[in-house]
């Protein structure tokens, strides 16, 4: 008859490699009690594992367009307070241009000047406005400044209407003899001359860098919207026009009737540089109620596809945390039965 044996240190490794098995098992365990899904989504799901894959793919191109409109309403945000701004502006430069209409009072004159002076440097400012290192108002050119500014030393619009004024009238808009303009010269002058500069190619030469072409941004996955507008519209070309006859023209030497009819027309400008900024805010408030009903329905279709992912790849926490609580009793007992393995020793019982 033969005898056979099984030595302790057999023993200990087959209760290690049993403890090894059981640790990595609670280590799956673990992540799928706290994520609610398969660790291992291929192993779990096998062929299937292709509809999480795309499942997946859905929700993340999703939540990236819900991001995108993030910035994008922080762009419309910050480009509907600039406008408000201008608008503010415009308003504040036909009140002025009111307020001396008729009148030919010298210190009137000058603040109505000042006060126009003063609208036209915030309108300026509200322009060139960026956001994120992007100017808001200069279409696709984001990384140009959209407006020159007319007030300031050397700048190309003032040099142009210097010139432009001089060309046409023989003088500069300062000197004593523009009292001997008539208002039929100074009418002829303004809708032949000074209005074409700012209607035509002379606008984008002189005064904007901007482009005509806005930004636009996908807000859906078959919608697009403007993001922005631009300084070529008609309301700031309106703007700048009215501007420049209130601080170069109103208070020159002019005669009593031309700068009667003169703050007529101003006055006409004023009110449609008023009307046209005020329809481009409404314009830019009509894109961020899109983007508002674009993010329900992104949201919407993210919770919707998050409810089948949890159909596909999730698991029953709590039998996972039952299963993992059995494990790490097994490997509790392990670690006992390993223990004592270990003290068994003949040199114990000799």
């Amino acid at each position: 008859m033969k005898t056979s044996f099984v030595s302790n240190l057999a023993m200990q490794n087959a209760m290690r490699l049993t403890i090894g098995r059981g640790q990595n098992e609670i280590q799956k365990l673990n992540t799928e009690v706290v994520t609610g899904r398969y660790a291992d989504i291929g192993l779990a799901l096998g062929a299937k594992a292709s509809n999480s894959v795309t499942l997946n793919s859905d929700v993340s191109r999703l939540k990236g367009i819900l991001d995108s409109n993030a910035l994008v309403t922080q762009r419309l945000s910050a480009a509907q307070a600039s406008m408000d701004v201008m608008s503010d502006a415009a308003q504040q430069m036909l009140e002025a241009f009111i307020s001396v209409n008729g009148s030919d009072d010298a210190n009137r004159l000058l603040i109505a000047q000042r006060d126009v002076e003063t609208a036209l440097d915030a309108f300026t400012t509200a322009a060139n406005t960026s956001s994120n290192g992007e100017y808001l108002f200069a279409g696709i050119n984001t990384n140009t400044q959209p407006l020159e500014d007319f007030l300031a030393p050397g700048s190309p619009p003032k040099v142009a209407f210097d010139a432009t004024f001089l060309g046409h009238f023989g003088f500069t808009q300062d000197d004593p003899a523009a009292a001997n303009i008539t208002v039929a010269q100074m009418n002829n002058f303004i809708t032949t001359v000074l209005e074409p500069a700012f209607t035509g190619a002379a606008w984008t030469t002189d005064w904007s860098s901007a482009s005509d072409t806005n930004v636009s941004s996908r807000i859906l996955k078959n919608e697009i919207v403007d993001s922005s507008t631009n300084a070529n519209v008609e309301g700031m070309r309106n703007f700048a026009l009215a501007a420049v006859i209130g601080v170069e023209l109103i208070n020159s030497p002019i005669s009593a009737e031309v700068r009667a009819s003169l703050n007529k027309t101003a006055i006409e400008y004023a009110g449609a540089a008023v009307t046209g900024i005020d329809n481009e805010r409404s314009m830019l408030g009509v894109s961020e109620n899109r983007i508002t009903k674009a993010n329900t329905a992104l949201e919407s279709q993210i919770r919707i596809l998050t409810l089948h992912l949890g159909d596909v790849e999730g698991v029953d926490p709590y039998e996972a945390s039952t299963r993992m609580n059995s494990l790490l009793a097994q490997v509790e007992a392990s670690y006992t039965l390993t223990a004592r393995i270990q003290q068994m020793s003949l040199m114990n019982y000799l």
